[in-house]
Protein backbone atom coordinates (compact mmCIF):
# COMPACT_ATOMS: atom_id res chain seq x y z
CA UNK A 1 0.00 0.00 0.00
CA UNK A 2 1.25 3.24 -1.31
CA UNK A 3 0.27 6.36 1.36
CA UNK A 4 -0.12 9.72 -0.85
CA UNK A 5 0.17 12.92 1.23
CA UNK A 6 -2.93 13.68 3.19
CA UNK A 7 -4.00 16.85 1.30
CA UNK A 8 -7.14 16.04 -0.52
CA UNK A 9 -8.07 13.84 1.78
CA UNK A 10 -8.02 16.45 4.50
CA UNK A 11 -9.70 19.16 2.53
CA UNK A 12 -12.71 16.98 1.32
CA UNK A 13 -12.91 15.39 4.77
CA UNK A 14 -11.81 17.36 7.12
CA UNK A 15 -11.18 15.00 10.31
CA UNK A 16 -13.72 12.28 9.18
CA UNK A 17 -11.59 10.51 7.32
CA UNK A 18 -7.34 10.04 9.10
CA UNK A 19 -5.52 7.97 6.82
CA UNK A 20 -3.25 7.64 9.33
CA UNK A 21 -5.52 6.12 11.99
CA UNK A 22 -8.51 3.81 10.09
CA UNK A 23 -11.52 3.52 11.50
CA UNK A 24 -11.91 -0.54 12.18
CA UNK A 25 -14.00 -2.32 9.55
CA UNK A 26 -11.89 -6.08 9.03
CA UNK A 27 -11.63 -6.55 12.85
CA UNK A 28 -14.99 -6.18 14.30
CA UNK A 29 -16.71 -8.33 16.90
CA UNK A 30 -18.65 -11.69 15.36
CA UNK A 31 -20.52 -13.45 17.48
CA UNK A 32 -19.38 -17.09 17.74
CA UNK A 33 -23.04 -18.34 16.91
CA UNK A 34 -22.91 -16.53 13.27
CA UNK A 35 -21.63 -18.51 10.99
CA UNK A 36 -22.82 -17.12 7.70
CA UNK A 37 -20.72 -15.23 5.70
CA UNK A 38 -21.23 -13.92 1.80
CA UNK A 39 -18.29 -11.81 1.76
CA UNK A 40 -15.36 -14.30 2.01
CA UNK A 41 -14.36 -13.85 -1.46
CA UNK A 42 -13.59 -10.36 -0.56
CA UNK A 43 -12.23 -9.79 2.66
CA UNK A 44 -12.75 -6.36 4.20
CA UNK A 45 -9.27 -4.36 4.32
CA UNK A 46 -9.51 -0.89 6.23
CA UNK A 47 -8.23 0.64 3.48
CA UNK A 48 -10.72 -0.16 0.91
CA UNK A 49 -13.68 -0.03 2.91
CA UNK A 50 -12.94 3.46 3.50
CA UNK A 51 -12.96 3.95 0.21
CA UNK A 52 -16.24 2.55 -0.45
CA UNK A 53 -17.26 4.47 2.58
CA UNK A 54 -16.37 7.23 0.33
CA UNK A 55 -18.13 6.18 -2.82
CA UNK A 56 -21.34 5.26 -1.17
CA UNK A 57 -21.99 8.35 0.39
CA UNK A 58 -20.64 10.42 -2.65
CA UNK A 59 -23.45 12.42 -5.30
CA UNK A 60 -20.29 12.58 -8.07
CA UNK A 61 -21.02 9.13 -8.75
CA UNK A 62 -24.72 10.04 -10.28
CA UNK A 63 -25.52 12.33 -13.46
CA UNK A 64 -27.00 15.16 -11.82
CA UNK A 65 -24.07 15.31 -8.77
CA UNK A 66 -27.68 15.23 -6.15
CA UNK A 67 -27.88 11.29 -5.65
CA UNK A 68 -25.57 8.80 -3.71
CA UNK A 69 -26.06 5.07 -2.51
CA UNK A 70 -26.54 6.55 0.51
CA UNK A 71 -29.66 8.75 -0.64
CA UNK A 72 -32.00 5.72 -0.86
CA UNK A 73 -30.14 3.76 2.32
CA UNK A 74 -29.62 6.02 4.75
CA UNK A 75 -27.82 5.15 8.35
CA UNK A 76 -31.19 6.40 10.49
CA UNK A 77 -32.80 3.57 9.22
CA UNK A 78 -30.23 0.95 9.32
CA UNK A 79 -29.79 1.49 5.72
CA UNK A 80 -32.97 1.39 4.26
CA UNK A 81 -35.77 4.05 2.96
CA UNK A 82 -38.54 5.05 4.40
CA UNK A 83 -40.09 5.99 0.71
CA UNK A 84 -42.31 3.60 -1.11
CA UNK A 85 -39.68 4.00 -3.79
CA UNK A 86 -36.32 6.03 -3.78
CA UNK A 87 -35.82 9.20 -5.68
CA UNK A 88 -32.96 8.84 -8.21
CA UNK A 89 -31.79 11.50 -10.65
CA UNK A 90 -33.95 10.65 -13.18
CA UNK A 91 -37.13 9.28 -11.69
CA UNK A 92 -37.74 6.64 -8.81
CA UNK A 93 -36.94 3.51 -8.16
CA UNK A 94 -38.53 0.51 -9.64
CA UNK A 95 -38.79 -1.28 -6.18
CA UNK A 96 -38.26 -0.63 -2.10
CA UNK A 97 -34.77 -0.02 -1.20
CA UNK A 98 -34.33 -2.75 1.27
CA UNK A 99 -32.06 -2.08 4.65
CA UNK A 100 -28.61 -2.98 3.78
CA UNK A 101 -27.13 -3.63 7.98
CA UNK A 102 -26.10 -7.26 8.32
CA UNK A 103 -25.73 -8.08 4.25
CA UNK A 104 -22.96 -10.11 4.42
CA UNK A 105 -24.15 -12.63 7.34
CA UNK A 106 -26.13 -14.53 4.98
CA UNK A 107 -25.61 -17.76 2.74
CA UNK A 108 -27.38 -15.58 -0.34
CA UNK A 109 -24.86 -14.85 -2.02
CA UNK A 110 -27.05 -13.05 -4.32
CA UNK A 111 -28.55 -9.52 -4.13
CA UNK A 112 -31.56 -7.24 -4.79
CA UNK A 113 -35.18 -8.65 -4.20
CA UNK A 114 -35.34 -10.65 -7.39
CA UNK A 115 -31.51 -11.92 -7.21
CA UNK A 116 -30.67 -10.43 -10.42
CA UNK A 117 -26.98 -9.55 -9.17
CA UNK A 118 -24.70 -13.02 -8.94
CA UNK A 119 -22.94 -10.86 -5.83
CA UNK A 120 -23.24 -8.31 -4.01
CA UNK A 121 -20.43 -6.65 -5.92
CA UNK A 122 -22.46 -7.22 -8.84
CA UNK A 123 -24.97 -5.33 -7.22
CA UNK A 124 -22.83 -2.52 -5.92
CA UNK A 125 -22.60 -0.72 -9.78
CA UNK A 126 -26.00 -1.47 -10.96
CA UNK A 127 -27.71 1.55 -9.34
CA UNK A 128 -24.85 3.76 -10.77
CA UNK A 129 -25.96 1.94 -14.49
CA UNK A 130 -29.31 2.76 -14.03
CA UNK A 131 -31.00 5.43 -16.00
CA UNK A 132 -33.77 6.38 -12.69
CA UNK A 133 -31.22 6.11 -10.19
CA UNK A 134 -27.60 7.02 -10.79
CA UNK A 135 -27.69 7.74 -14.40
CA UNK A 136 -24.87 6.49 -15.88
CA UNK A 137 -26.70 3.37 -17.81
CA UNK A 138 -24.97 3.99 -21.47
CA UNK A 139 -28.60 3.67 -22.82
CA UNK A 140 -31.13 6.29 -24.53
CA UNK A 141 -28.82 9.04 -25.03
CA UNK A 142 -27.10 8.19 -21.00
CA UNK A 143 -23.44 8.43 -20.80
CA UNK A 144 -21.93 5.08 -19.69
CA UNK A 145 -19.41 4.37 -16.60
CA UNK A 146 -16.42 5.01 -18.37
CA UNK A 147 -17.42 8.64 -18.56
CA UNK A 148 -18.07 8.12 -14.53
CA UNK A 149 -14.59 7.00 -13.94
CA UNK A 150 -12.83 9.38 -16.38
CA UNK A 151 -15.26 12.03 -14.25
CA UNK A 152 -13.64 10.67 -10.58
CA UNK A 153 -10.34 10.39 -12.19
CA UNK A 154 -10.59 14.58 -12.69
CA UNK A 155 -11.01 14.34 -8.23
CA UNK A 156 -8.55 15.19 -5.91
CA UNK A 157 -9.20 12.90 -3.44
CA UNK A 158 -10.19 10.08 -5.29
CA UNK A 159 -6.36 9.98 -6.85
CA UNK A 160 -5.26 9.78 -3.33
CA UNK A 161 -7.26 7.47 -1.88
CA UNK A 162 -7.24 4.62 -4.68
CA UNK A 163 -3.45 4.99 -4.35
CA UNK A 164 -3.85 4.54 -0.89
CA UNK A 165 -5.51 1.49 -1.39
CA UNK A 166 -4.36 -0.32 -4.65
CA UNK A 167 -1.17 1.22 -4.97
CA UNK A 168 -1.94 3.28 -8.20
CA UNK A 169 -4.74 5.97 -8.89
CA UNK A 170 -6.66 3.87 -11.84
CA UNK A 171 -10.26 4.15 -11.47
CA UNK A 172 -12.16 0.83 -12.56
CA UNK A 173 -15.54 -0.63 -12.04
CA UNK A 174 -13.66 -3.57 -10.46
CA UNK A 175 -12.20 -1.71 -8.38
CA UNK A 176 -15.53 0.48 -7.67
CA UNK A 177 -17.13 -2.70 -6.55
CA UNK A 178 -14.58 -4.43 -4.89
CA UNK A 179 -14.56 -1.17 -2.12
CA UNK A 180 -18.55 -0.78 -2.07
CA UNK A 181 -18.93 -4.19 -1.50
CA UNK A 182 -16.58 -4.19 1.49
CA UNK A 183 -17.88 -0.93 3.05
CA UNK A 184 -21.39 -2.38 3.19
CA UNK A 185 -20.54 -5.67 4.34
CA UNK A 186 -18.92 -4.48 7.19
CA UNK A 187 -22.21 -2.51 8.30
CA UNK A 188 -23.27 -5.18 11.53
CA UNK A 189 -25.11 -4.96 13.93
CA UNK A 190 -24.93 -7.45 16.75
CA UNK A 191 -26.18 -5.60 20.28
CA UNK A 192 -29.53 -6.55 20.53
CA UNK A 193 -31.46 -7.51 23.11
CA UNK A 194 -31.68 -10.91 21.26
CA UNK A 195 -27.68 -10.99 21.47
CA UNK A 196 -27.57 -10.60 25.16
CA UNK A 197 -30.24 -12.85 25.04
CA UNK A 198 -27.88 -15.35 23.74
CA UNK A 199 -24.67 -14.38 25.44
CA UNK A 200 -26.72 -15.78 28.21
CA UNK A 201 -28.15 -18.79 26.99
CA UNK A 202 -27.06 -22.35 25.91
CA UNK A 203 -29.27 -22.27 23.49
CA UNK A 204 -31.57 -20.65 20.96
CA UNK A 205 -34.80 -22.77 21.85
CA UNK A 206 -34.94 -21.77 25.68
CA UNK A 207 -36.11 -18.84 27.19
CA UNK A 208 -33.80 -16.21 27.36
CA UNK A 209 -33.15 -14.77 31.44
CA UNK A 210 -33.19 -10.64 29.80
CA UNK A 211 -36.39 -11.53 27.85
CA UNK A 212 -40.00 -10.81 29.14
CA UNK A 213 -42.78 -13.91 29.02
CA UNK A 214 -44.07 -12.17 25.81
CA UNK A 215 -40.63 -11.82 23.96
CA UNK A 216 -39.56 -15.46 24.87
CA UNK A 217 -43.33 -16.31 23.67
CA UNK A 218 -42.70 -14.22 20.57
CA UNK A 219 -39.28 -16.23 20.07
CA UNK A 220 -40.99 -19.78 20.37
CA UNK A 221 -43.43 -19.31 17.82
CA UNK A 222 -41.21 -17.48 15.65
CA UNK A 223 -38.95 -21.05 16.24
CA UNK A 224 -41.78 -23.66 16.01
CA UNK A 225 -43.50 -25.03 12.88
CA UNK A 226 -46.96 -23.34 12.11
CA UNK A 227 -49.43 -25.78 14.35
CA UNK A 228 -51.52 -28.33 12.09
CA UNK A 229 -55.45 -27.60 11.55
CA UNK A 230 -57.25 -28.69 14.89
CA UNK A 231 -54.31 -28.25 17.12
CA UNK A 232 -53.30 -25.89 19.86
CA UNK A 233 -51.06 -23.23 17.79
CA UNK A 234 -48.10 -22.83 18.84
CA UNK A 235 -45.81 -21.95 16.21
CA UNK A 236 -45.60 -19.70 13.28
CA UNK A 237 -42.86 -21.18 11.13
CA UNK A 238 -41.25 -18.20 10.78
CA UNK A 239 -37.70 -19.91 11.46
CA UNK A 240 -38.19 -22.13 8.20
CA UNK A 241 -37.47 -18.91 5.76
CA UNK A 242 -35.68 -16.27 8.26
CA UNK A 243 -33.21 -18.27 9.89
CA UNK A 244 -31.83 -17.35 13.30
CA UNK A 245 -29.63 -16.15 14.42
CA UNK A 246 -28.75 -14.20 11.58
CA UNK A 247 -32.03 -13.95 10.60
CA UNK A 248 -31.24 -14.23 6.50
CA UNK A 249 -33.02 -16.20 4.13
CA UNK A 250 -33.14 -19.49 3.59
CA UNK A 251 -31.88 -19.17 -0.41
CA UNK A 252 -34.74 -21.72 -1.21
CA UNK A 253 -37.27 -19.84 -0.28
CA UNK A 254 -39.67 -18.52 -3.00
CA UNK A 255 -42.75 -15.61 -3.32
CA UNK A 256 -43.97 -14.51 0.21
CA UNK A 257 -47.40 -14.06 -1.47
CA UNK A 258 -46.72 -10.10 -1.65
CA UNK A 259 -47.00 -9.69 -5.54
CA UNK A 260 -47.85 -6.19 -6.27
CA UNK A 261 -45.68 -3.63 -7.65
CA UNK A 262 -44.57 -0.94 -6.07
CA UNK A 263 -46.41 2.45 -7.68
CA UNK A 264 -49.30 0.34 -9.36
CA UNK A 265 -52.64 -0.90 -8.54
CA UNK A 266 -52.50 -3.62 -11.10
CA UNK A 267 -49.37 -4.53 -12.01
CA UNK A 268 -48.29 -8.15 -10.73
CA UNK A 269 -44.36 -9.57 -10.23
CA UNK A 270 -43.58 -12.72 -8.70
CA UNK A 271 -39.73 -12.69 -8.99
CA UNK A 272 -39.19 -11.35 -5.30
CA UNK A 273 -37.99 -13.85 -2.97
CA UNK A 274 -34.61 -12.03 -1.52
CA UNK A 275 -35.80 -9.69 1.26
CA UNK A 276 -32.80 -8.11 3.86
CA UNK A 277 -32.24 -9.57 7.32
CA UNK A 278 -34.98 -9.45 9.77
CA UNK A 279 -32.43 -7.53 12.92
CA UNK A 280 -33.14 -3.67 12.73
CA UNK A 281 -36.65 -4.12 11.70
CA UNK A 282 -37.41 -1.20 14.23
CA UNK A 283 -35.19 1.30 15.64
CA UNK A 284 -34.32 1.69 18.82
CA UNK A 285 -37.42 4.00 19.53
CA UNK A 286 -39.52 1.24 18.59
CA UNK A 287 -40.12 3.01 15.46
CA UNK A 288 -40.12 1.07 11.87
CA UNK A 289 -37.29 1.54 9.77
CA UNK A 290 -39.17 2.75 6.42
CA UNK A 291 -41.59 0.58 4.82
CA UNK A 292 -41.78 -3.24 4.53
CA UNK A 293 -41.71 -5.43 1.60
CA UNK A 294 -40.55 -4.90 -2.23
CA UNK A 295 -43.19 -2.47 -2.69
CA UNK A 296 -43.47 -1.12 0.33
CA UNK A 297 -46.74 -2.21 0.98
CA UNK A 298 -46.90 -2.81 5.22
CA UNK A 299 -46.54 0.70 7.34
CA UNK A 300 -46.01 -1.89 10.36
CA UNK A 301 -44.66 -5.26 12.06
CA UNK A 302 -48.15 -5.74 12.95
CA UNK A 303 -49.24 -5.40 9.09
CA UNK A 304 -46.57 -7.96 8.31
CA UNK A 305 -47.75 -10.54 10.76
CA UNK A 306 -51.69 -10.31 9.85
CA UNK A 307 -50.11 -11.04 6.07
CA UNK A 308 -48.45 -13.81 7.52
CA UNK A 309 -51.53 -15.07 9.02
CA UNK A 310 -53.12 -15.51 6.20
CA UNK A 311 -52.62 -16.17 2.95
CA UNK A 312 -54.98 -17.00 0.45
CA UNK A 313 -54.04 -18.64 -2.75
CA UNK A 314 -53.65 -16.33 -5.82
CA UNK A 315 -53.76 -17.80 -8.98
CA UNK A 316 -51.88 -15.22 -9.92
CA UNK A 317 -49.17 -15.86 -8.13
CA UNK A 318 -47.06 -18.78 -9.75
CA UNK A 319 -44.12 -18.59 -7.68
CA UNK A 320 -45.40 -19.21 -3.93
CA UNK A 321 -43.36 -20.68 -1.55
CA UNK A 322 -44.26 -24.03 -1.09
CA UNK A 323 -44.33 -23.42 2.80
CA UNK A 324 -46.98 -21.13 2.25
CA UNK A 325 -49.19 -23.34 0.43
CA UNK A 326 -50.58 -25.64 3.41
CA UNK A 327 -52.27 -28.47 0.70
CA UNK A 328 -53.31 -25.90 -1.43
CA UNK A 329 -55.26 -23.82 0.57
CA UNK A 330 -52.67 -21.00 1.56
CA UNK A 331 -51.55 -20.55 4.77
CA UNK A 332 -53.43 -19.70 7.75
CA UNK A 333 -51.58 -19.86 11.13
CA UNK A 334 -54.51 -18.85 13.40
CA UNK A 335 -52.51 -16.88 15.86
CA UNK A 336 -54.35 -15.08 18.16
CA UNK A 337 -53.65 -10.94 18.93
CA UNK A 338 -51.92 -11.72 21.70
CA UNK A 339 -49.14 -14.66 19.97
CA UNK A 340 -49.31 -11.41 17.11
CA UNK A 341 -48.33 -8.91 19.40
CA UNK A 342 -46.23 -11.93 20.97
CA UNK A 343 -44.14 -11.98 17.89
CA UNK A 344 -43.89 -8.36 16.89
CA UNK A 345 -42.17 -7.75 20.52
CA UNK A 346 -39.67 -10.65 19.59
CA UNK A 347 -38.72 -8.96 16.45
CA UNK A 348 -38.53 -5.96 18.31
CA UNK A 349 -35.26 -7.74 20.39
CA UNK A 350 -33.54 -7.93 16.83
CA UNK A 351 -32.66 -4.29 16.66
CA UNK A 352 -29.14 -2.76 18.09
CA UNK A 353 -28.46 0.83 18.58
CA UNK A 354 -24.73 1.48 17.26
CA UNK A 355 -25.43 0.80 13.55
CA UNK A 356 -27.21 4.25 13.27
CA UNK A 357 -24.80 6.76 14.96
CA UNK A 358 -21.60 4.91 14.31
CA UNK A 359 -19.03 7.52 12.96
CA UNK A 360 -17.44 4.54 10.87
CA UNK A 361 -20.87 4.01 8.86
CA UNK A 362 -21.47 7.67 8.54
CA UNK A 363 -21.13 10.40 5.98
CA UNK A 364 -17.11 11.13 5.63
CA UNK A 365 -17.93 15.04 3.83
CA UNK A 366 -18.13 17.74 5.66
CA UNK A 367 -21.52 19.54 5.74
Amino acid sequence: MTTAPATAVQTAFGTNINLSALENYAQQAVPNYITRDNGRANPINNAAATLGRVLFYDKALSITNTIACASCHKQELAFGDNAIQSTGANGITTRHSMRLVNARFAQEVNFFWDKRAATLEAQTIQPIQNHNEMGYSGLNGDPGIDVLITKLQGIAYYKQLFTFVYGDATITETRMQTALAQFIRSIQSFDSKFDAGMAQATNLGQDFPNFTAQENLGKSLFLNPPSPPGTVVNGAGCQACHRAPEFDIDPNSRNNGIIGVAGSTSLVDVTNTNPPSLRNLLDPTGKPNGLYMHNGSLGTLADVINHYNQIPIDPRNTNLDNRLNRGGQGQALRLSQAQKDAIVAFLATLSGKDVYTNKKWASPFIN
